[in-house]
């Protein structure tokens, strides 16, 4: 079959000639196919899914009611454009409420279609060809991506154990600091479960200033602290002078899929993220705006979703450690990043964290997701489905079942 006339056409962002034709499949492709393989060769074996990265519950019954109620309203039909007024309002309280931040919600907070898209825009606002963003890795790549879409690089600063999964930002090199821009965190990090500290973000405020560099803190999973209280970013002292912190309430109030969050910190650069923004979309529906308010005067749903998760958590870390693997409560987010085990007893050696995954949900239909970014590591989600306690409680004894069964070697 012939190319299409305008192979030679795509961009070079996405691969431009050779777009469509690579042969290399995404790690998430990868546990698709495995798991639909570990169904069909074992269908009498429950599939233990501890790779999927997505709350496991509804929103809260008040949210939804909230959102049926709104949409038959009339004045919720049209554009939402920058957001309307009352969900900043809310935002603003809230901020101040769990984490003593105080904020102009007129110029200073901005909705979002969930933390992605603010993600994605946020590089436009600031990245011009050969310009650099330093992102921690492994995490969440979009702010990346989008940087190489304008033309920029983005230089990685891993998180590895010894350094307590903080990143060594005196290790960029001066001409890779000369050209960058911007600098983007996300703590509790996905998927090392590390939370900051305030002593981290003090330092991080300085590294910008000294540096001349923005600062996007990636607060996705930040009502999912269990070490402490979440600490925001905004709370340091001159935090709000060098950068803006995105946040979403998917994680935290069950409302994936929903697609709403937020935008806040330095009225300017809050400013042109929304001129971005306002050439990009055209706003998240307003009556989703209006639930999203729901949830974010209910208090007690980002206690009860931390709660769960916490607990899941607890009872995940204690069937590892008893079946050979090093690894300890995370600090936040509903992951779990432990170390991959090295091989199997008189069996295969793994040369890396995929290889791991993929025997252990090949031959034990067990899933999990690996990270081969800075030393082999695989990651458990606690968002697998059991709607009671005693549900939970079966699967941790299935899945000991299965883990003694596979004689790991660590």
């Amino acid at each position: 079959m012939n190319d299409p006339y305008f192979q030679e056409l795509f961009a070079q962002r996405i691969g431009g000639s050779q777009y469509g034709k690579k042969t290399a499949i995404y790690k998430f492709e990868k546990i698709k196919r495995a798991k639909r393989q570990a169904l069909a060769e074992h269908p009498d074996r429950e599939l233990l899914d501890f790779g999927i990265g997505e709350n496991d519950e509804m929103a809260p019954e008040v949210v939804r009611q909230v959102m049926a109620q709104e949409i038959h309203r009339p004045e919720n039909r049209g554009y939402a454009d920058n957001g309307i007024q009352e969900f900043k309002d809310a935002v603003a309280r809230f901020m101040k409420r769990t984490y003593g931040v105080e904020l102009d919600p007129a110029s200073e907070i901005n909705h979002c279609i969930g933390s992605k898209s603010a993600l994605a825009m946020l590089p436009a606002v600031f990245i011009n060809p050969g310009d650099v963003t330093l992102m921690t890795v492994p995490g969440y790549p979009v702010a990346g991506t989008h940087t190489r879409y304008y033309g920029g690089e983005v230089f990685q600063l891993p998180l590895l154990e010894e350094n307590d999964f903080f990143p060594d930002l005196d290790s960029v090199p001066s001409e890779v600091l000369r050209r960058a821009k911007l600098l983007v965190l996300n703590y509790p990090n996905s998927p090392t479960g590390r939370v900051a500290t305030r002593e981290f973000y003090r330092r991080v405020v300085e590294f910008a200033l000294q540096h001349r560099l923005v600062v996007i803190q990636d607060a996705a999973h930040l009502l999912l602290t269990y070490e402490g209280e979440p600490l925001s970013f905004l709370s340091v002292p001159g935090a709000k002078e060098v950068g803006v912190e995105v946040h979403s309430l998917s994680k935290g109030f069950h409302m994936i899929g929903w697609r709403l969050g937020w935008v806040c910190g330095h009225e300017r650069i809050v400013r042109a993220f929304a001129d971005v923004k306002d050439n990009t979309d055209s706003g998240q529906f307003i009556a989703i705006q209006k639930a999203g308010i729901a949830a974010l005067e209910h208090e007690e749903i980002p206690h009860q979703v931390r709660d769960k998760y916490r607990r899941r958590l607890e009872k995940l870390v204690r069937v590892l450690q008893e079946c050979g693997f090093r690894c300890r409560m995370p600090g936040g987010t509903y992951f779990l990043y432990t170390r991959a085990p090295r091989g199997v007893e008189g069996g295969p050696e793994f040369a890396n964290a995929e290889q791991a995954s993929q025997y252990l949900i090949t031959q034990h239909s067990i899933c999990t997701v690996p990270w081969d970014d800075a030393g082999p590591y695989l990651r458990f989600s606690v968002t697998y489905e059991a709607p009671t306690l005693e549900a939970e409680d079966r699967l941790m004894v299935e899945l000991r079942r299965r883990l003694e069964q596979a004689r790991l070697v660590f």
